[in-house]
């Protein structure tokens, strides 16, 4: 699991030194309150550290170097309690490499009529100085977000938490590893990409191991180490009645174990936090990796099929956005639509490769023949996923930039048996509607793999695209295909 615990946030406040020794006192003593009163609550879930107030351009300028040099530091809030020219700012943030939250708040949440002087004014003037602020971030042209709002409110603190999971997982993208198994599946266009992009803009060091080198791992797992990961999978699962008993599907389970317990061990010889694997490649394999995957995912793995690294880095960081919300987060692939009028919904699923995390009750491991890949029938967690709202969210490469695009869908329960399809899927309404969201989906070029996000909404990923300076696209309730097509012309123009 992901400890966010680790991952420091600066708190900066702005004044200026114009106002006097008591002033700043005051300014100090208040910022304390605020932190400390932030930092007890659970909707921030990383560690919020108090800096010294921001009164000179050169202390500024150090508070900025002294976060891009220190590794835990995973972004900035500022805050204006006084009036805080913004020249100042200007070499601190041109230097910046972090991301930035703007706090738009004051001390105090209601203005003390019979009370209130000139004194009051000076000290407690953030609708003055943040506005100051404000307009430097956009002089300069700066990604940020953007919070306003009293500082003991609910939503301001669940806006700031949400950033906060979008910027530990930036962080963390910016030291870890797709492990790549194979290539891509040969002549798909969309899991393509420029991988010496990806790594400027996100961090992502993607990079190619054969299937060689997981095969000798495989071939070095003992039986008596796939037998005690049997025992976990006893322990968590739903077994079929046939993989109880010794026979060729408890056998296909333990190659699976030893299939997990090799790739577990080359992800974290190498750094990985994701990995891509493709059927069309598995030699010295004797399964296509299937349980193996989905137990990865579950322990916060990202995963790609086809060789799909874009959406197995997008799961990594869904992962650690996730980190601690109730809900999962998986890769998914759209397979069908059921276009009854009235009842109209998406299916998805992938051959095997869905994670638990999004289940609707204890998943079942089974083994069946898969029909491709031309390797022996493989096990897999069989479930339905749970009922609720959920996003869609994809990452794909136009050439010139990154396009995000996220769909949001309300999952709905599946009525009706499939007994002749044995793979963990998902049945979806899309917003506004099953029409108008795949043609949007298609006219902004989204792929056919995804990561399902049931304890995420559109706004982490958001967060997380504007720190990465990427285009965001959103189809959501208010939608319309041809309204969206405008702004996707709109938006050439605007990244070009």
């Amino acid at each position: 699991m992901v400890d966010l615990k680790k991952y420091e946030f600066w708190f900066i406040v702005g004044s200026q030194d114009l106002y006097g020794e008591e002033t700043l006192k005051q300014v100090l003593a208040d910022a304390r309150v605020m932190v400390d009163g932030l930092a007890k609550d659970p909707l921030l879930p990383a560690t919020l550290v108090l800096k010294p107030i921001a009164i000179t351009p050169q202390m500024i300028r150090k508070l900025f170097a002294e976060a891009n040099a220190a590794e835990n530091c995973a972004g900035i809030i500022t805050w204006m309690h006084t009036f805080s020219p913004s020249k100042m700012w200007i070499q601190g943030l041109a230097i910046n490499t972090k991301p930035i939250l703007h706090l738009h708040t004051q001390f105090n949440r209601d203005i003390p009529w019979a009370a209130i002087n000139m004194d009051f004014m000076n000290l407690n003037q953030s609708a003055h100085g943040d506005r100051e602020h404000g307009f430097i971030h956009a002089r300069m042209r700066l990604n940020r977000k953007v919070v306003a709002g009293f500082w003991q409110d609910g939503e301001v603190r669940r806006r700031i938490g949400v950033w906060m999971r979008a910027a530990a997982a930036r962080l963390d993208g910016m030291n870890s590893v797709v492990l790549r198994l194979g290539d891509n599946m040969r002549e798909v266009a969309v899991t393509e990409g420029d991988k010496v992009e990806a790594q400027i803009k996100f961090g992502w060091q993607v990079n190619t191991w054969g299937i060689g080198d997981l095969a000798l791992r495989y071939a070095g797992i003992s039986d008596g180490e796939a037998e005690k990961l049997f025992q976990q999978y006893e322990a968590h699962y739903e077994l079929a009645p046939e993989i109880k008993t010794a026979g060729s599907a408890r056998q296909a389970v333990l190659e699976q174990a030893k299939i997990e317990l090799a790739l577990k061990s080359m992800l974290e010889a190498e750094g990985a936090g994701a990995f891509t694997t493709t059927f069309q490649d598995l030699h010295g394999l004797p399964q296509l990796p299937g349980l193996a995957v989905q137990r990865l995912m579950e322990q916060g793995y990202g995963f790609g099929a086809e060789g799909d690294w874009k959406q197995s880095m997008l799961l990594h960081a869904a992962k650690v956005m996730s980190a601690g919300l109730p809900g999962g987060v998986s890769f998914m692939e759209d397979y069908t639509y059921h276009f009854e009028p009235g009842k109209e919904a998406a299916r998805g699923a992938h051959m095997l490769e869905v994670c638990p995390s999004i289940a609707d009750k204890k998943p079942r491991i089974e083994v069946h023949p898969l029909g491709i890949g031309g390797k022996a029938p493989p096990a897999r967690m069989v479930f339905d996923a749970a009922p609720g709202p959920a996003v869609l969210a994809t990452l794909i490469d136009l050439g010139d930039r990154f396009r995000m695009i996220v769909n949001e869908i309300e999952a709905i329960p599946i009525e009706q048996p499939m007994p002749k399809l044995p793979v963990a899927r998902a049945l979806w309404k899309p917003y506004p509607n099953l029409q108008d969201a795949a043609e949007s989906w298609i006219l902004a070029g989204g792929t056919h793999h995804s990561v399902y996000a049931a304890a995420l909404n559109a706004e982490y990923f958001r967060d997380w695209a504007e720190m990465s300076g990427i285009e965001f696209v959103l189809i959501d309730r208010e939608t319309k295909p041809a309204r969206l097509l405008d702004e996707l012309r709109w938006a050439e123009a605007w990244w070009k």
